[in-house]
């Protein structure tokens, strides 16, 4: 099977152009002046050690307070399963579902997606390499989305505040979810979905 690779040809990272890749060098693309690469230098241990630190901070985004309502002088701290808990209670069940979905599931489900990769890279598993590189695609294009609870706090803390009558405020959970989030867009960023192709050019063992 014909590859870009086998054949002398190398896609640049910024605006996409499959250029001829020069025998000694790094080397340029013609476009754009980006420096050439065959691949990602050091793609895997980056992209491994994004998801681990992710892993890591998602025990205590997950067990301290992301954010807390006081009305009225009363108000408790909640995690992120307790506000989809308690937003389930009010009979919210569309943006409890919509909240757990993006907060909860979405990250892990990520996190586990890249783990999936990486296996199948290091493993060299025969999985569709086509279906590899769409799963991809989606960890790639939903990265941004689980900041929708960061999203809905900082716009609440910045309008609701009205003295002793109603108050919010983010907790130390909000600060561990966002670099979370952060560190599985870096993961998705620092691996080189090309790998996965280079599995067909290499014998099984």
């Amino acid at each position: 099977m014909k590859t870009a690779r086998s054949e002398g040809l190398v896609l640049c990272l910024d605006c996409q152009l499959l250029v001829r890749q020069p025998r000694t060098g790094v080397g340029a693309c013609p476009r754009c002046g980006s420096a050439l690469h065959g691949r990602i230098r050091h793609s895997i241990s980056h992209t491994w050690a994004f998801v681990v630190a992710a892993w890591v901070l998602l025990v205590p985004a997950n067990l301290y307070p992301i954010m807390t309502v006081v009305y009225f002088g009363e108000g408790e701290p909640d995690t992120i399963v307790s506000g989809v808990i308690k937003l389930a209670e009010e009979g919210m069940i569309p943006i409890a579902i919509v909240v757990f979905i993006a907060s909860v599931a979405v990250p892990m489900l990520k996190l586990l997606g890249i783990m999936l990769l990486l296996f199948t890279v290091h493993f060299k598993w025969s999985l569709s390499k086509t279906e590899c590189t769409v799963l991809y695609r989606i960890i790639e294009v939903i990265g941004a989305w689980s900041m929708l609870d960061l999203f809905m706090i900082s716009i609440l803390v910045t309008l609701v505040d009205l003295g002793t009558v109603a108050q919010i405020s983010a907790g130390p959970g909000a600060t561990a979810f966002a670099s979370v989030v952060v560190l599985t867009m870096f993961a998705a960023m620092s691996f080189d979905p090309r790998l996965l192709w280079d599995l067909q050019e290499e014998p099984n063992d």
